[in-house]
Order: C-alpha cells, then structure tokens, then sequence
C-alpha cells in the first residue's frame, strides 16, 4: 500500500492515549498515512527495535516519520529524540510545563493516568452495560437509572449514540424507538411520560433513514421512502407535541451528537471518566 508518511506510536504503556493524540492528523486527509504501533517500552532493548524501525521508515519514505510519544522516562524520550523524525511528545508538551509551572517533580509511574481513571473506566464498565440492557426499548426495569433516554424512528441512530455515551463518558443512556402505535396515539408511550427531564430526540431526513434501512430490508414497506417520509414527520410532531428537544442526525457524527446532548442534559463533569 503506497503512503506518503509513517506516523509512529510509542508508548511505554498502552499506547492509546498517544493515538487519541494521532486523531489530530484527521485533519490532513489527503496525506496518506502508514502507523505503526509500539506499545509498552519499557526496556532500553524495546526502545532500540522502535528506534531502528523509525530510522528505516526515513529512508524508506525519503522524509522524516512523525512519533507521536508518552514515554515517562526522560532517558527513553531523550534517546527516541536522537532519531530525525517529528515528534508530538505528550509530557515534553503539558506535564513537563505542568511541573515548572507547580514546582513539583511529574510522577514516574507508568500507566499512571490510566490508574488514575479507574473510578472512571468501572463507571463506563456499568454504563455500557446499561446502555446494552436498555437498547430499542428491551426493558422498563431500572429506567429510573437513566440519565438520558434517546427516542427517535428506528434506525436513525439512537444505538450508537446510546453507547457512545456510555462508552467515553460513562453516561447512562437508555433509548427507545418511535413507532405506528405511538403516531396513531400521537403520545409517547407511557413509562416515557414518567421522566420528561431525560428524554431526548433524535430525528433524521427521510432520504438517509431510506438509505439505511434498505441496507437492513431492502425492498420492505419498512424502508420504503414513502414510509420514511412519514414516520420521520410524524415522529417530529410527537416531539414537538410532548417538549421533547430533538436533533438531526443526518450530517452529524456520533461525536457532534454526544455534545450536544450533554450540554442538554448538563450531567456533572465527575461522571463523564
């Protein structure tokens, strides 16, 4: 596979957080990028094999790599900076600055930002497994629970957002399909009427729902165009009927959606870990 650059990821730990921070070459699309992972150096040994895989993806590429490091040990970093490449440095960066500015030596301890999360990562355990015991309306038990309840037609992204919540900010969300019964009745159904302050929606246009449905049943009355254009209209007036706020997730990503949903929900930011 042809590329125009090799991104590395070195990291004495995991190495996700130096990817979390390699999302920001998202921005330079037309660059093709090849990645390569080295996680967990933690020996003098380790760092010499990324070190000679660096120098060799210079040549092979005729330009320098980017690194994208979190290595603890300032010999480690010192030494990987030996090589010509373009380094994003997380605690070259902040923690170093972070230090000076406290007058306080940066613990050592590798992995430590991931210990320090753990309340966070047990949080996001629980509501990932909420969020999957409350997907499309599968049960009432424990609703109370909930800290955002999605609603919205089927298919139109109430799932991934569900566990996008939960996933990277622990949050608790429940979520439930609109569907015929409830537009004849033109209500929303009744174990939702118990918990306004939760509830959220989200719509969609009739053209992407087509799309997406005709994926999953092609050539059904479900994903009809027609019947698209219906239901998304009627679901928009329920919403509207009950005060439930939507959004329209047609061109917004997961992430775009998450946002904005915390904002409405104003969820303390002690819970987001």
């Amino acid at each position: 596979m042809t590329h125009d650059r090799s991104v590395f990821f070195v990291s004495d730990n995991t190495g996700i957080t130096a990817e979390s921070i390699g999302h920001l070459l998202a921005h330079f699309p037309t660059v093709k990028l090849r990645q390569l992972r080295f996680p967990f150096i933690d020996t003098l040994d380790k760092l010499q094999v990324a070190i000679d895989r660096i120098k060799e993806a210079s040549k092979e590429d005729g330009v320098r790599p980017i690194v994208v490091m979190t290595l603890v040990k300032p010999d480690f970093r010192a030494k990987l900076k030996e090589v010509d490449a373009m380094f994003l440095d997380l605690f070259g960066t902040f923690i170093d600055p972070l230090a000076s500015e406290l007058g306080l030596e940066p613990s050592q301890g590798v992995g430590i930002t991931h210990g320090a999360a753990s309340q966070g990562y047990n949080n996001r355990i629980e509501a990932i497994n909420f969020s999957l015991g409350h997907d499309d309306g599968m049960t009432n038990s424990g609703l109370e629970e909930a800290e955002v309840i999605l609603v919205g037609v089927s298919r139109c992204g109430k799932t991934p957002t569900s566990l996008y919540l939960a996933m990277q900010f622990g949050i608790k969300a429940a979520n439930y399909p609109l569907i015929p019964e409830d537009f004849d009745r033109m209500r929303l159904p009744a174990v939702l009427e118990n918990y306004p302050e939760k509830l959220y929606g989200l719509s969609i246009s009739p053209e992407r729902l087509h799309s997406v449905r005709s994926e999953r049943r092609p050539n059904s009355f479900y994903a009809s165009l027609d019947n698209c254009r219906d239901e998304v209209a009627k679901a928009e007036d329920l919403m509207k009927r009950a005060g439930v706020t939507w959004i329209d997730s047609t061109h917004r990503s997961i992430e775009e959606l998450a946002t904005v949903i915390l904002q409405k929900i104003r969820v303390p930011i002690r819970q987001y870990g």
